[in-house]
């Protein structure tokens, strides 16, 4: 069969309607160029460059210190845990499992409601909003005095937090096309990474202001959290552009957000249109809303969540690590999820022409090295440093799987922000009872079951990747057959190339 050949650059020109005429040239085929592989503005016209350098500017730097504060706001437990709350509030049990279930009860209940309400509302309202409530909340944390208050607590502030991720994906996915998408994707969650690095590293540092004013290092930890996250929550309020189609963002000109409608027009991305009964029922009878969920739900359980390696540093007798120690050595594994969450998204946009399984079954399999080494336990003590600091590998898949949703659900605006925030919820739904079965503190710092549990759950991920890579092929080969059909084409269809 002859092979297609690819289409001739089509250009578009939008003009503004101002006094200052802009002149904006789309191109729905752009041949690339070699500097399009370091970034992808490199070889687009000035204008546009312009417009994304605004674009990532604002959202980038909002979703990215977000996502920071969230995950220092929300990983902080762990380090104050190892840091003194423990003893303090003697928690001698499972609790330290009792306050994470709490939080991602919070996070379960909020995040399909919240991305619902945000394709009726404006996202630069409603994401700051929570922000700024779970800061607050944060910072009454150093003031509990039993367990059941941090429950109380971490319930309300995982509730707050559960409109930031989906909600922040929902508008990346809102303003990007395909060859830009996982860039802004993973280097989105990278903060995350970072964030939970840095709580590593702050709790090392507060832990100095032992005493002072009264408060505990530990209690120091939540207050500083809040300190650091207030302004950026309050910044949001300025930053966020909403959508392209609500925008009143006041960094672009009117020209510049015709041009945002237009690409994401030519992207094939639907606008906000009403939910009814057979939007509902479409969604519902669709496998994708039943395949990425599987998808990122393997993903998200393999892992990352658990404090391991510094539960490992802290009952070590031979050599005894200092708090400092256990709190900055495990911050390793986060700086590989960092380099290899971008390196997944470069080689993602770039040199695989936008295929997204590739990196996600590479990930698999590292976590299956990883944790497959860790269940035998009685390994060499350099290869188990090892493995816990590469399955951080592992990690970095979540921007990755949520720009393949968004393409795949391209075409409803509805379903992919529905989607988005069930693909995310249902992860959680597992982890909020997971981790009391397989990761019991009491069984620490060998984890067997645990283990154990991430390697299956790692081989599930290649083995959903491959499923979901066949049925989007499948669908669109499905849809290109459809519209040659109606017009009348009888050109052979060839293989979907796109995956």
């Amino acid at each position: 069969m002859a092979k297609e050949k690819s289409a001739a650059p089509v250009e578009h020109v939008i003009e503004s309607g101002s006094d200052e005429e802009i002149e904006f040239i789309i191109q729905e085929n752009p041949k690339k160029k070699w500097t399009s592989y370091i970034w992808d503005t490199l070889d687009k016209s000035p204008q546009e460059r312009r417009f994304l350098f605004k674009l990532d500017a604002a959202v980038l730097t909002f979703a990215s210190l977000g996502y920071f504060i969230k995950y220092l706001d929300q990983s902080n437990i762990n380090n104050a845990f190892v840091s003194g709350m423990k003893e303090d509030l003697n928690l001698y049990g499972n609790q330290l499992n009792y306050m994470t279930t709490a939080w991602t009860v919070g996070y379960v209940i909020g995040e399909i409601p919240s991305n619902i309400l945000l394709t009726r509302v404006r996202p630069s309202i409603w994401i700051p909003a929570c922000e700024v409530v779970w800061t607050v909340l944060t910072m009454c944390l150093s003031r509990c005095n039993t367990a059941s208050q941090v429950y109380a607590l971490r319930f309300l502030v995982g509730l707050a937090e559960s409109a930031f991720y989906p909600g922040m994906q929902y508008v990346i996915g809102s303003w990007y096309r395909k060859d830009e998408l996982a860039k802004r994707s993973c280097i989105f969650h990278t903060s995350s990474a970072i964030g939970t690095m840095f709580s590593g590293y702050l709790m090392a540092a507060v832990y100095h202001l032992e005493g002072k004013g009264g408060f505990r290092g530990w209690q120091w930890l939540f207050i500083i959290d809040g300190v650091i996250s207030l302004p950026i929550a309050i910044a949001g309020f300025f930053m966020l552009p909403d959508v392209p189609e609500i925008s009143r963002a006041w960094y672009f000109s009117k020209a510049e957000l015709g041009y945002a409608k237009k690409r994401m027009e030519l992207e094939g991305r639907e606008n906000r249109k009403p939910y009814t009964k057979a939007k509902f029922k479409k969604i519902l009878t669709s496998w994708h809303i039943y395949g990425l969920s599987l998808l990122y739900i393997t993903f998200n359980n393999s892992g990352g969540s658990t404090p391991v390696f510094a539960q490992f540093l802290k009952d070590s007798v031979n050599p005894k690590y200092t708090v400092s120690q256990i709190n900055t050595y495990p911050t390793g594994t986060y700086a590989v999820q960092v380099v290899s969450t971008l390196a997944y998204a470069w080689i993602s946009d770039s040199l695989l022409n936008g295929r997204r399984w590739p990196p996600i079954v590479f990930g698999g399999v590292i976590n299956i090295i990883s944790y497959v080494s860790l269940a035998v336990w009685d390994i060499p003590m350099g290869w188990k440093w090892t493995c816990y600091y590469i399955c951080g590998c592992g990690y970095g898949l979540s921007g990755l799987i949520m720009a393949w949703g968004h393409e795949i659900c391209n075409d409803d605006n509805e379903e992919r922000a529905i989607v988005i925030a069930t693909m995310n919820e249902m992860a959680y739904v597992m982890q909020a009872w997971l981790p009391l079965i397989v990761w019991q503190q009491i069984d620490a710092p060998q984890y067997q079951k645990g283990f154990i549990t991430v390697s299956c759950l790692s081989t599930l991920l290649i083995i959903t990747a491959f499923a979901v890579r066949y049925l989007w092929k499948r669908e669109l080969l499905r849809k290109r057959i459809a519209a040659e059909s109606d017009s009348g084409s009888s050109q052979a269809i060839e293989a979907v190339k796109v995956e």
